[in-house]
């Protein structure tokens, strides 16, 4: 290791315990934290030289963003060393003309949103970690967040890329090209590959122009066939910018653990989050008549608009504090998805399993349910050992998989495959597409040195 002080000074290299864990790990608590080392590099070419080494020494490396993760996919449990890009942070140039922005990997997104505000743009992508994550971590499992409905996947906001291959390569994918018909588009291989090809290091970020005045909606919905009828209601004749739903369980925890009085005076088993863009005069009239139909049609039994920004903030904390209002359970999560006009159906089929099944377990169900992406979080019961408990979880993850493969849905909407569902990859991928990813794999890091047993066994 002492090879390493050739390209990399003495505060880039910890071996402190407490760092050791604490860059070892994700958001996940299954999987003990394990490293070797951490390495802090600040260039593109440190990350290179590390790579390069590495592959030299037979080094296992895991890259590590703002570890905001929930699949264990920057979890070093087997002696790696951590490869963290927090300090490649850096806000480069802005190009109004291409309305690109070059900034480093370890730019925490809330920085970056912030940093476009003041300049009075938007970058879109938006989710509850946003002060936490990292730019490359988001581009390294595709994120989506609450504002996928409008403006995609952060997917949709790569302009360019520089990578760092698994045999030391840099690569740079785009040059933030518009239209580039030449070829295979490797910046598409690099976007949601959990760090198994390469580190990303830094990219050009596309931004847009900032929306207009938002009207936010919360809403108590009687059942689930109601919910699909809102959404094509307000689909069709609103501009929406997002469409939310928890059950009352969740709403209870987030009161319980904010203090928060509840804002509707009726309770529902089913809430949903509207939120709506202003485009036009007439928009709050058409905000408002929606709202009436569903009234008419028995779809809301109650309901409120936000009359103020404040107003709104308060509606989306009861969506928002939902993972941390359930860290006291030490919840097992699940992050799937289907096709939007499937969710009741396979929410009720998957309801009645664990009720039937796991009737032990409390079950907080939550998500994006405007692109039929559903976070389920089974709470750990009080008197349940933690191994006990998440053995039985794993069980009831096969009924859950088995009922996503039947849907021809996700076994992970969004926080990818990492340690936690590579052995349920083929409920989702064929077993073509499995040896396909696995050639891919070896293509671009022949010596499996990244991210050693993540998303399957290379």
């Amino acid at each position: 290791m002492e090879k390493l002080l050739n390209f990399l000074n003495p505060d880039q290299i910890s071996t402190n315990t407490e760092d050791l864990k604490t860059y070892g790990q994700d958001w996940t608590r299954y999987y003990q934290p394990n490293p070797k080392a951490i390495l802090f590099p600040k260039t593109t070419e440190e990350v290179q030289k590390i790579v390069k080494w590495a592959n030299l020494n037979k080094q296992k490396l895991v890259v590590s963003g703002g570890r905001t993760g929930l699949s264990g996919g920057a979890v070093a449990k087997d002696n790696e060393m951590v490869v963290s890009l927090e300090k490649m942070n850096q806000i480069h140039a802005l190009n109004e003309l291409d309305m690109t922005i070059h900034v480093e990997a370890g730019v925490i997104t809330e920085a970056l949103q912030q940093h476009l505000q003041e300049k009075a743009y938007l970058f879109p992508v938006d989710f509850a970690a946003r002060g936490s994550s990292h730019i490359g971590g988001n581009i390294s499992t595709n994120a989506g967040g609450i504002k996928v409905l409008r403006y995609g996947l952060t997917r949709d906001w790569v302009s360019s890329l520089t990578v760092v291959t698994g045999d030391g390569e840099i690569l740079k994918l785009n040059q933030s090209l518009v239209k580039n018909a030449t070829g295979y588009d490797f910046r598409h291989l690099f976007i949601g590959n959990e760090g198994t090809l390469g580190i990303i290091t830094e990219a050009e970020i596309r931004f847009t122009h900032p929306h207009g005045d938002l009207q936010s909606l919360l809403l108590a919905v009687p059942d689930l066939d109601s919910v699909m009828k809102i959404f094509s209601l307000f689909r069709k004749h609103t501009s929406l910018m997002a469409f939310e739903m928890f059950t009352d369980i969740a709403m209870n925890h987030v009161a319980k653990s904010t203090g928060l009085p509840k804002p509707l005076a009726t309770d529902a088993p089913i809430y949903l989050l509207v939120e709506v863009e202003k485009t036009t005069e007439a928009a709050e009239e058409d905000i408002l008549k929606c709202f009436e139909v569903c009234m008419e049609q028995n779809l809301v039994v109650d309901g409120v608009m936000s009359q103020s920004a404040e107003q709104a903030k308060i509606f989306w904390r009861f969506r928002e504090d939902i993972t941390e209002s359930l860290a006291f359970a030490t919840p097992y999560k699940n992050d799937v998805s289907v096709k939007i006009s499937n969710v009741p159906e396979f929410m009720q089929a998957i309801d009645a399993i664990y009720k039937k099944e796991y009737s032990e377990f409390e079950v907080v169900w939550f998500g994006h349910i405007g692109d039929g992406n559903l976070h389920i979080s089974i709470l750990k019961p009080k008197d349940m050992l933690m191994d006990d408990f998440i053995k039985k979880c794993r069980q009831s993850d096969l009924a859950l998989f088995d009922t996503i493969k039947k849907f021809k849905g996700s076994i992970s909407a969004e926080h990818g495959v990492g340690l936690s569902k590579k052995s349920f990859l083929n409920f989702t991928r064929s077993e073509e597409e499995i040896i396909y990813m696995k050639k891919i794999k070896k293509v671009f890091d022949p010596g499996l040195i990244l991210n050693p047993g993540k998303m399957f066994d290379a």
